[in-house]
């Protein structure tokens, strides 16, 4: 039999019908079961290979393989806070309210734990799926048939076929139809629609900035006339752009409960259950195709870069980024590695003084994002960054190390300036110490905002939406190209 808590004494008399209500897709809009595999493959990946064993003993069977493993923080899920604000005043009233789901009793228990105003508790245990025509007849073994039904999806017509009446949360139209012609709907709650800007989110189009690095190869080759060049280029960009989607979506699928501990990032649609699960992974699959076939276009080496670059992202999401140092070192190397399939793009040698500035000043950046993230901890009193191996004791470490790589990439660049091959290929090379000023005052001005805790917790998207930083950067690439072609 499913597991289940034993009932209190009824509040209100037998004419009262009991709210019955369901977890996944109607308590919270996501689905548990998904999550908690999500988790399994996180915390426990070498026990994946049991789950088709599992499944052919049934579903209940799997359920319990996979509670065993993934450990789901069902505090951080998202919650239907209209729905919860109803239960809470119905049970206030002293109505009795049971949660009945298919999820499994590890997951329900906890739910039932940390809502507390449940009253009864039935869900799935290792022998008995409780779902559709199991459900309904627990449900009429505890309670009784005088109950009110709170679902969400086609799957709950069964147990709505046997209620006095329904509570629709979110359901389909097709779904909100049939039960109509089953039961009473006594309450509609509806979810809000997945609109554009939820899609275009996911994909954060604004990172897809960072991509732009791929045209810099053909701005220090001056190859910029060439259409043909221009061509490759713009591919380029596209297919790491949309590979970096890709990649972006999965990484928010594997911090889903670390970005839900987080002020900001709780807000992505992955973290709040905006966007489902599977249709996130479907899209990523997608991309990740397009991407590949964009990139074979370019050349194949390209491709091969391409392939470089997520595996490196890949390792970073899923391990290195875990690690203090090891994720900012990583984060320098992926941005210079588009630098390098930039080259790859338009058939040109990178130089090694490109490379050299590339990793000082990325290293810099990628320790503003970091630092900001523990000034703003700080701030709220925390004491460490969630799911991430950094402590605000660290800023004493952390803001020399940034801002020494900082002026290690104006060292190198300050060299570069008077290396002889610069001095033959600028007609005006001693317009670049310009450059050099502009950038010190822009990184030191980033680091002054993050020390005033103003920087966003991305500096890119600081940088876009800053005033100074755009006008500082536009000064410096037409320094760059003044340097090139007007000779003093």
């Amino acid at each position: 039999m499913a597991g289940a808590h034993q009932p209190q004494a009824d509040l209100l008399d037998g004419s009262h019908a009991i709210l019955v209500v369901d977890l996944d897709g109607t308590l919270t809009p996501t689905d548990t079961l998904i999550e908690s595999l999500l988790q399994m493959a996180k915390q426990h990946p070498g026990e994946l290979w049991r789950l088709p064993i599992s499944l052919l003993a049934g579903r209940a069977a799997f359920k319990h393989r996979v509670s065993q493993s993934g450990v789901l923080d069902v505090s951080l899920l998202p919650w239907n806070v209209e729905l919860l604000d109803y239960l809470r005043l119905e049970h206030a009233r002293g109505r009795r309210i049971v949660l009945a789901t298919a999820a499994h009793q590890r997951i329900a228990e906890a739910v039932f734990r940390h809502l507390g105003f449940f009253d009864e508790l039935l869900c799935t245990d290792a022998i008995v799926n409780l779902k559709g025509r199991n459900k309904l007849q627990a449900i009429r073994e505890r309670v009784g048939s005088n109950f009110i039904y709170v679902g969400d999806s086609a799957a709950d017509l069964e147990v709505w076929r046997g209620a006095v009446g329904a509570v629709i949360v979110g359901a389909s139209a097709a779904t909100t139809a049939a039960a109509r012609t089953l039961t009473t709907i006594e309450r509609e709650f509806f979810r809000p629609m997945i609109g554009a800007l939820d899609w275009l989110r996911l994909l954060r189009l604004h990172q897809w900035l960072k991509n732009i690095l791929i045209f810099i190869p053909l701005l220090t080759a001056f190859s910029f006339l060439d259409p043909g060049k221009w061509l490759a280029a713009i591919l380029a960009f596209l297919a790491f752009s949309i590979a970096a989607s890709a990649s972006y979506i999965l990484n928010d699928l594997w911090d889903l409960q670390s970005d839900r501990a987080h002020p900001r990032k709780k807000l992505r649609p992955l973290a709040s259950a905006r966007i489902a699960i599977p249709q996130a992974v479907a899209l990523s699959v997608a991309l990740l195709g397009l991407a590949v076939w964009l990139a074979s276009l370019v050349s194949m080496g390209f491709l091969g870069v391409l392939l470089v670059y997520l595996a490196l992202t890949t390792s970073y999401s899923w391990v290195l980024k875990n690690y203090v140092l090891l994720d900012v070192l990583m984060l320098a190397t992926l941005y210079t590695l588009r630098i390098i399939a930039g080259s790859w793009a338009i058939h040109v040698e990178t130089s090694s003084w490109l490379l050299a500035f590339s990793m000082f000043i990325f290293l810099s950046l990628a320790l503003v994002k970091r630092c900001a993230e523990l000034v703003v901890h700080e701030n709220m009193g925390q004491g460490a960054t969630n799911g991430r191996d950094y402590r605000v004791g660290d800023l004493v470490v952390l803001w020399p190390l940034g801002i020494g790589a900082f002026l290690a990439s104006v060292v190198v660049f300050g060299l570069f300036i008077s290396a002889p091959d610069t001095t033959q290929r600028y007609a005006a090379p001693q317009l670049l110490w310009l450059v050099a000023v502009a950038l010190i005052y822009w990184l030191a001005r980033l680091w002054i905002k993050t020390a005033r805790g103003e920087m966003h917790d991305d500096p890119l998207v600081y940088a876009i939406k800053d005033f100074g930083s755009r006008a500082t950067i536009t000064v410096m690439l037409s320094t760059v190209l003044l340097a090139r072609f007007l000779p003093l």
